[in-house]
């Protein structure tokens, strides 16, 4: 079975499938058309985000069985077609979960803190310690929409803060020890903080508009580690102005590319520049679940699912 490797990832992804007997190419510059025209000749491929996966790619890989994404949405991908066609999906947020977890969790932790604002004052040669005074997780309700892999690992962090957690979440029955299932008028009557762990579908895309934000009794705080186009930044910018959003860390942003590699080319927009400019917003490249570990991790899984479905192919 030929697999075709779309991104670099892990050096243990091609090794040990190496060893398990598929045979392993790498193309990782050519472009979508040139890959297009030679992915008939492949049973699986191995993708990051690197572009996206339509139709009429997937009518060229006639032989394909497989399709492993290093990483835990699958938007790019034709998803209902590939199915159609017979293909396995193959997804690893299992991978970086963990990763995901500790990011939302120090962005939490720093904008109730003030670290960064309070970083870049001292090192500004100003001791401005009043200006700082910080608010503690003890006692605070958060509320996380979406609790899957990356929800639940969230909510394992939030267990030593003396908090209640909250999800909401499409399917029934899935609270645990971490997290207490509620409705989403539930979790928006009580919520002082809102986490997003929630993939990038038709129902999530520009869910926190101005409606959504209103519905919730309380002022909160706001953290994206999901899917950037989840959150209207315009209407994110509104609520910060008025406090009725006290904060925001966004890992993900309304603006990035869809290979979640580069953000805009030129020109800045207006509300992107409040958000650079808003002491009260901690911002970071779509590293959530980026760490060392969990390269390793996305790898691994994705090599244990490929194991599990498809070494008998071979």
């Amino acid at each position: 079975m030929k697999i075709l490797h779309l991104d670099t990832n892990h050096e243990l992804l091609i090794n040990q499938l190496n060893n398990l007997g598929f045979i392993n190419h790498e193309d990782y510059t050519s472009p979508k058309e040139d890959i297009q025209n030679k992915i008939h000749e492949y049973e699986g491929f191995i993708i990051r985000s690197r572009f996206s996966i339509d139709k009429s790619f997937l009518d060229a890989a006639k032989k394909l069985k497989f399709i492993g994404r290093v990483g835990a949405g699958l938007e790019n991908i034709d998803c209902d077609y590939a199915k159609s066609k017979g293909i396995t999906l193959i997804a690893a947020p299992e991978g970086n979960r963990n990763a995901v977890g500790e990011h939302s969790l120090g962005m939490l932790l720093s904008l109730f803190n003030k670290l960064n604002k309070a970083d870049a004052q001292v090192r500004a040669g100003k001791w401005l310690r009043e200006d700082n005074r910080g608010i503690e997780l003890d006692g605070k309700t958060v509320g996380l929409i979406g609790y899957g892999n990356m929800g639940k690992a969230f909510a394992k962090k939030l267990r030593g803060f003396d908090c209640e957690v909250l999800c909401y979440d499409l399917k029934d029955n899935i609270e645990d020890a971490n997290a207490k299932q509620v409705s989403l008028q539930e979790l928006q009557e009580k919520a002082d903080v809102l986490s997003l762990h929630t993939p990038q579908t038709e129902l999530t895309l520009k869910m926190v508009n101005t409606t959504f934000i209103n519905q919730f009794k309380k002022p909160f705080w706001l953290i994206n580690t999901a899917r950037g186009k989840s959150v209207v930044t315009a209407n994110l910018v509104t609520a910060l102005k008025s406090g009725k959003i006290l904060g925001a860390g966004l890992d993900v942003l309304e603006y990035e590319k869809a290979s979640f590699e580069t953000l805009f080319s030129t020109n800045l927009p207006e509300d992107f520049k409040y958000l650079i400019a808003s002491e009260n917003v901690i911002l970071t490249p779509h590293v959530a679940g980026w760490t060392v570990e969990s390269k390793e991790k996305l790898a691994q899984t994705i090599v244990d699912k490929i194991k599990a479905n498809f070494v008998n192919f071979i």
